[in-house]
């Protein structure tokens, strides 16, 4: 039977880097692949998949927050490759769990797993329910050699404790591990 993967990671742990690599690799051995990312992901474009290497592809797939994702389509792709998978809702990961068994095509989602708040996004934590293998994509911290776990994002220099969830940015967001994480959360926490 076919599997669903979540591999998750901070800002700047080459998420989608892998996901190019791997259609690249999948496509080069004659294989179909499909590339989904949500509507909401417009960093790039609207259609576009990049990362910040330089790497792009254009999406097969754009999904609307409402969209319903019919397994069936599915259908005749030897992998589907999904970006930026935290957007998704929980029904579209759903469908994709269901297209693992039926028609029995492997789905690899790559995304966040938590926002700068440390919550789980909705679509990572069905990922996190439903998928066959969790794989963490790994980075070291923005101010040490530690193990990343955190998207700190700073504004005005210091830690956003508040805001929207959905922020789309780059040079906001930081890789940290929880110590550089807790001590910017305290210091932003001490000025208001």
């Amino acid at each position: 039977m076919a599997k669903l993967y979540f591999r998750y990671g901070t800002m700047d742990s080459a998420k989608t880097l892998n996901l190019l690599a791997v259609a690249h690799n999948y496509r080069k051995q004659g294989k179909r692949v499909l590339l989904v990312k949500p509507r909401i992901d417009t960093r790039f474009g609207s259609t576009t998949i990049a990362s910040r290497s330089g790497l792009s592809a254009e999406a097969d797939v754009v999904l609307d927050e409402d969209a319903v994702l019919d397994p069936q389509q599915l259908a005749g792709y030897h992998c589907v490759l999904v970006d930026e998978a935290q957007f998704l809702t929980p029904a579209a990961v759903e469908a994709l769990r269901r297209a693992t068994v039926d028609p029995g095509v492997p789905v690899i989602c790559y995304g966040l797993r938590t926002d700068f708040r440390t919550r789980l996004f909705p679509g990572a934590q069905r990922l996190m329910e439903l998928a066959d293998r969790i794989e963490e994509v790994k980075v070291t911290c923005q101010y040490c050699n530690g193990k990343a776990i955190c998207n700190l994002r700073l504004a005005d220099g210091k830690a956003a404790i508040d805001g929207p969830t959905v922020q789309l940015g780059d040079t906001e967001y930081h890789p940290v591990c929880w110590r550089h994480y807790d001590e910017a959360v305290r210091a932003a926490q001490a000025t208001r």
